[in-house]
């Protein structure tokens, strides 16, 4: 089987704590991943740590499959990893890593080894669809972090703010 590789990184303007606690947030993946594939968590609310599991449901061209990965590794804060335990892949194991860069900056990695079935149909299958889809997925998922943590970002600004006016406003109020 040969191996592929998909990295990304991506700077996000949050602390590394609250990135990582929106990457534990298994109901997350659904906000981050395109409609296109219907995707769905199956598994209740979990607490996330090594051998948890998780179970999706998805569409690929339109037929469902469902996808089961069990988190290999859990490094609160640095770093986790899944790994597909069945699934549309020969192989798949996503190391996600953070690390700070400033106090309010986190750098976050992706790094997905995977494998595609089927032997030499399935390395045509790869050339021809799989990385651009792939690529076309972890696109999606970089720009709605980016929009989700903005807008988080941008709400606590606009509550400070009218805390602010607020106080000002109390402070000149005549008794």
């Amino acid at each position: 089987m040969k191996i592929y590789f998909l990295e990304r990184r991506q700077l996000i303007q949050r602390p590394r704590s609250e990135t990582f606690a929106f990457f534990s947030d298994t109901f997350n993946l659904e906000r981050i991943t395109p409609s296109f594939l219907r995707f769905r968590i199956l598994t209740p609310p979990i607490k996330m740590e090594a051998g948890a599991v998780i179970e999706y449901r998805l569409a690929l061209f339109g037929a469902p499959v469902y996808w089961r990965t069990v988190i290999e590794s859990w490094d609160p804060e640095e770093s986790f990893v899944d790994s597909q335990i069945k699934g549309p892949y020969a192989l798949w194991r996503h190391t996600h890593s953070f690390e700070e860069k400033g106090p309010r900056q986190t750098l976050m990695r992706d790094l997905v080894e995977y494998g595609v079935p089927y032997g030499p149909l399935g390395r045509i299958a790869h050339a021809l669809f799989v990385e651009r889809w792939l690529k076309k997925i972890f696109d999606y998922r970089a720009a709605m972090i980016a929009r989700l943590m903005e807008a988080e970002d941008e709400e606590e600004e606009r509550i400070e703010r009218n805390r602010a006016i607020a106080g000002q406003s109390s402070r000149h109020c005549a008794p």
